[in-house]
């Protein structure tokens, strides 16, 4: 059975999430285009009751939800959103309920980052397609290397699990793994973040951000870095400072660096890391996937009937 209810599912580049799941109980609009500001925002979705937000992409801080007096249901695809302020959304009576979701996508992003980085793939491939030069540049073996990795949770762990296929040393190091749970991983656990960043060829982030983990790798780390290392991270971008990343990627003090999240997103037009010839980016694919997708807007819809029935579930709220 249909509602009158107005749904909006913001941020949907792709233009896929009203074709993933049936909608049919709601009238649902979908916003391809990001809202920059929250005026946009506000005007844009002011008359829906229910909104799908599509990650951390859009935030929700109390003063959104001040102007948003119609809003009843906030779903969040993933059970977690830093965006969105859950003690506003109970103060407003808003409902916030979350979905299921993957993470071996980021695990294989992360290697297409390392694997793109080590074998120069985009101006091989580039120079290829332009009629340029046939082979310009060395590639950079793994087997025999050392992959040092910042975290190892769901994450990390796969990412290790990778890394000795390809025949490299795992190293790993957080502020509270110990060395019976990195060698359960085949990792060994280095006895400091220093330790770690000076003897890894690639250091890959998988730490969650917290007060903790922001701005841990800062200009004194990467100078503890190899010249000839790579920085990966596909977790968020605030662990690592940006413009002190972006200083030692200009001075060619580590070789490169592949990155798939960053502080503002959209990526600025003219940014650094959209121009730099040592960056492989790529705009926070680690989750865009046909399978995470299809999760994500299913269970958004089941949210919304278990909603409009009197029985919420999956709630943050």
């Amino acid at each position: 059975m249909s509602t009158d209810l107005r749904c909006a599912v913001l941020d949907d580049y792709q233009g896929v999430a009203l074709g993933l799941a049936d909608w049919s109980r709601v009238r649902a609009t979908s916003f391809r285009e990001h809202f920059t500001s929250a005026d946009d925002l506000v005007a844009a979705i002011q008359d829906y009751e229910i909104v799908v937000a599509m990650r951390e992409r859009t935030p929700f801080p109390a003063e959104v939800f001040d102007r948003l007096p119609h809003l009843r249901l906030l779903v969040t695809t993933g059970m977690s959103n830093a965006a969105i302020d859950l003690e506003a959304a109970r103060a407003h009576g808003v409902t916030v309920s979350g979905t299921g979701g993957g993470w071996t996508s980021t695990v294989e992003l992360t290697w297409a980052l390392i694997l793109g980085l080590a074998r120069h793939l985009v101006p091989e491939a580039t120079a290829l397609r332009g009629g340029g030069p046939w082979q310009h540049t060395l590639g950079t073996d793994l087997h025999g290397r050392t992959l040092g990795l910042l975290g190892l949770g769901r994450i990390g762990s796969q990412v290790a699990a990778v890394g000795r296929a390809f025949g490299m040393d795992v190293l790993a190091w957080s502020q509270n793994l110990t060395r019976e749970r990195a060698e359960a991983a085949g990792a060994r656990l280095a006895p400091s973040l220093d330790a770690l960043l000076a003897d890894s060829d690639v250091v890959s982030v998988h730490l969650v951000l917290g007060d903790r983990t922001r701005g841990l790798v800062g200009a004194r780390e990467l100078a503890a870095m190899k010249p000839t290392a790579y920085l990966v991270n596909t977790s968020r971008a605030a662990i690592v400072d940006q413009s002190a990343l972006a200083s030692a990627l200009r001075e060619g003090r580590i070789a490169g660096a592949g990155l798939d999240v960053f502080e503002e997103e959209p990526l600025p037009a003219g940014h650094d890391f959209r121009t730099l010839p040592n960056v492989l980016a790529t705009p926070h694919l680690g989750y865009v996937t046909e399978r995470n997708y299809a999760t994500f807007f299913r269970d958004a819809v089941d949210d919304i009937g278990a909603f409009l029935d009197g029985n919420p579930i999956r709630t943050l709220t």
